[in-house]
């Protein structure tokens, strides 16, 4: 029987064919050696369940600890800074307040533009092992650098130069996930990656102690700069590690096999309705036009910008332990157990995440935790108050963990699009750490009060945003509904109002099944 329209099985079949053709056509353009074994035998429905579950564990035991631990190192370099406040690094370079608060401020004048043009290298080099391997290097090496500094501009160099390596990590970790995780795992598998930034927080803190307090004077030099020459030192051995162990693209990734790298890329094609290609026609400044048309790529941006301005303390955790009154190693350790239950919230709240599908709540409901931590600092100085606050102010990024998630589900294709949105958003959303540099003024301590109004308001304008992504992506989800059902042809129909019958279920039911994509909110 004839129909004016594909069905919607229809179109999923030209989506499979459409990625094997270009499994073999990029194959053959990056030189991948071809393997023996027939690339579609892991396709058959009796292979494929199997070869998800290897293939996905593999990436699991690969990719992700490489991700995590680069994340670790990355956020232990950018905020080594704060803890060597602690030990004497303002009076050696002779800084005054408002320049400590420039060297804080300057790495995001350079991390953040560089933010777009760091994803639009990596969606169009071959090698991303290669590439984020060689900014983890180039980063660590300037980080270390830091330890030798002299004087504020000494410093304050540095500080734009370890900006723009680290530019590439975080949106680029993201879309590299992004290529080999279907939407309903990637929510799980980015808070896991955001968790090495929350626990770098706690045993950044306390690697801090342990060199703060046992290399003071060593071969006659502070201990502040043994912080910095440690740090970046092993960030650059980790560097090279990424190298080996990152994998590239579904289609050019050299230790897993033929039929694997098949089967990675039309996991991708289902999940989006289409391949995860960019076209012949469409190149870096269609991407670039793409996301910037886009309204929702805006909202995004704002509301990452008002989380991390809200989340800015995360710059000056030592210093808010301390107002606690304990001594500058108390202090220190002091900041680990809130990070480490920040990391077990985000992990947690992010499998929930992926085993529901939702995301409103699962980010809304931490951004109001963080305001009620601040309520609590707002009305008392007692201690065991204040540090419980500390937690709930913590908590916080186990919502924002899934906004670059949330970006990368919603804007899926082309992937020059996402990329590029992805830069954008974390670019721009890195904005609020910038201005957030200046809200927590040493006069407005130790209660912060006004610090702490900034951040409530901020998070109120997360949730703002939030609301109206959401009203508009049920909107888009229900006129994908209609079209969908419009296109269904009368045979097809029958066939799934038979499948409903003998199944026992409603026709809308078995309609919901042969959805194609949906947008996640």
């Amino acid at each position: 029987m004839s129909s004016s329209s594909d069905s919607v099985s229809d179109r999923a079949t030209k989506n499979k064919d459409k990625a094997a053709v270009l499994v073999e056509e990029k194959e053959a353009e990056s030189g991948v050696k071809k393997d023996d074994d027939d690339d579609t035998r892991l396709l058959s429905l009796e292979e494929r369940a199997a070869a998800e579950v290897r293939i996905k564990r593999i990436l699991d035991w690969r990719l992700m600890p490489a991700i995590i631990l680069i994340f670790l190192l990355n956020y232990i370099d950018r905020v080594a800074v704060t803890a060597a406040r602690l030990k004497g690094l303002e009076q050696d370079l002779h800084l005054t307040d408002v320049e400590y608060e420039t060297i804080l401020a300057i790495l995001y004048a350079s991390y953040c533009p560089a933010q777009i043009p760091g994803n639009m290298i990596i969606n169009k080099v071959s090698r991303p092992s290669l590439f984020i391997g060689s900014c983890v290097v180039l980063w660590g090496l300037t980080s270390l650098l830091t330890g030798v500094t002299r004087n504020f501009a000494g410093i304050l160099l540095c500080r734009v130069f370890i900006g723009l390596p680290e530019a590439a990590f975080y949106p680029g970790a993201m879309y590299l996930l992004s290529c080999w995780y279907t939407k309903k795992e990637l929510s799980f598998r980015g808070a896991i990656l955001y968790a090495g930034l929350l626990i770098s927080n706690a045993f950044g803190s306390l690697i801090a102690a342990g060199i703060l307090g046992n290399m003071e004077g060593v071969l006659g030099i502070r201990a502040w700069r043994w912080l910095f020459y440690i740090e970046g030192a092993i960030t650059i051995c980790i560097g090279f590690f990424a190298m080996w162990s990152l994998p590239d693209y579904p289609h050019n990734t050299r230790w897993i096999n033929k039929a694997q790298r098949r089967l990675a890329q039309v996991r991708l094609a289902e999940d989006a309705g289409e391949a995860d290609e960019d076209t012949a026609g469409e190149s870096v400044w269609d991407g670039i036009r793409l996301a910037f048309l886009d309204p929702k790529v805006y909202i995004f941006a704002l509301m990452a910008c008002s989380q991390l301005l809200a989340l800015s303390y995360v710059n000056f955790f030592p210093t808010l332990t301390a107002t606690l009154g304990f001594g500058t190693t108390a202090s220190l350790l002091l900041c680990a157990p809130p990070w480490i239950w920040s990391t077990i919230a985000c992990c947690v709240n992010a499998w929930h995440c992926d085993r529901t599908g939702e995301r409103f709540f699962h980010l809304g409901v931490w951004w109001w935790g963080v305001m009620a931590g601040y309520i609590i600092g707002l009305c008392t100085m007692n201690t065991g108050a204040r540090y419980f606050s500390l937690f709930l102010m913590a908590s916080g990024y186990a919502g924002f963990a899934l906004t670059a998630v949330w970006v990368s589900n919603t804007i899926t294709r082309p992937p020059a699009k996402r990329s590029v949105a992805i830069g954008i958003v974390n670019g721009f959303g890195n904005m609020g750490n910038l201005i957030g540099s200046f809200i927590w003024k040493e006069n407005w301590g130790p209660k912060y009060h006004q610090s702490m109004i900034i951040g409530i308001a901020s998070m109120a304008l997360a949730t703002a945003c939030s609301i109206l992504l959401r009203t508009m992506l049920k909107r888009e989800n229900k006129r994908l509904d209609a079209q969908e059902l419009a296109e269904i042809t009368e045979a097809e129909r029958e066939r799934i109002e038979d499948a409903a019958k003998l199944e026992g279920i409603t026709f809308e039911e078995a309609l919901e099944r042969k959805k194609g994509f949906r947008y996640l909110y």
